[in-house]
């Protein structure tokens, strides 16, 4: 443990609203983890996962770095999933962007945890009530997340050619498949 990494640097943070949760999900977002890292304990309205965040609050010049993450959600009365099943052996590393807040009859409303690729979990939830701790474990890594690289590798590798159509002073950007990542259509209009 070097002089930087002493136990006070461990973030905690408690979501008990959706402006809370917002920040917490700045800090979780490219964090990666697999579906073997996701439960639901549903005799206790649990929804729990381990993750490796990136550290996005690491001093400037300090070398990039992940850090282990618990999260659990309480009071959870239902999960939906898209694209993984949590608790399954899958050896494919799922990565966070974003976890949002819908809200329906209040406090109640649903969190979903939106991962690259439109993998997506949804939660249900009594009220938000939602920790983050950190666990301890810190490594340096290769880079930042570059989401634009990232954009344009899995555009690349899906064989999703952008082109711009000129048509006197309108120009609109498609994505030649229509799809423009988000599982909706690519976005058309003046530039």
């Amino acid at each position: 443990m070097t002089e930087r990494d002493t136990p006070m640097e461990l973030l905690r943070l408690a979501a008990l609203d959706a402006e809370d949760l917002g920040v917490i999900s700045a800090h979780l977002q490219d964090a990666i983890l697999k579906a073997s890292d996701l439960a639901y304990l549903a005799g206790q309205h649990r929804f729990v996962l381990v993750a490796r965040r990136f550290d996005w609050s690491a001093e400037d010049g300090a070398p990039p770095r992940r850090r282990l993450t618990g999260i659990h959600f309480e009071r959870v009365l239902k999960v939906r999933t898209r694209g993984i099943t949590p608790g399954a052996d899958a050896e494919t590393p799922l990565e966070l962007l974003a976890v949002t807040f819908e809200p329906t009859e209040a406090p109640s409303g649903t969190a979903t945890l939106v991962f690259a690729g439109g993998a997506a979990i949804q939660l249900d939830l009594e009220c938000i009530e939602m920790q983050l701790k950190d666990l301890g474990p810190v490594w340096e890594v290769e880079g930042r997340p570059d989401h634009e690289a990232v954009a344009a590798g899995r555009a690349a590798i899906a064989g999703n050619a952008s082109r711009e159509t000129v048509s006197g002073e309108n120009r609109s950007r498609e994505t030649l498949s229509g799809d423009n990542g988000s599982g909706g259509t690519a976005p058309k209009g003046n530039a």
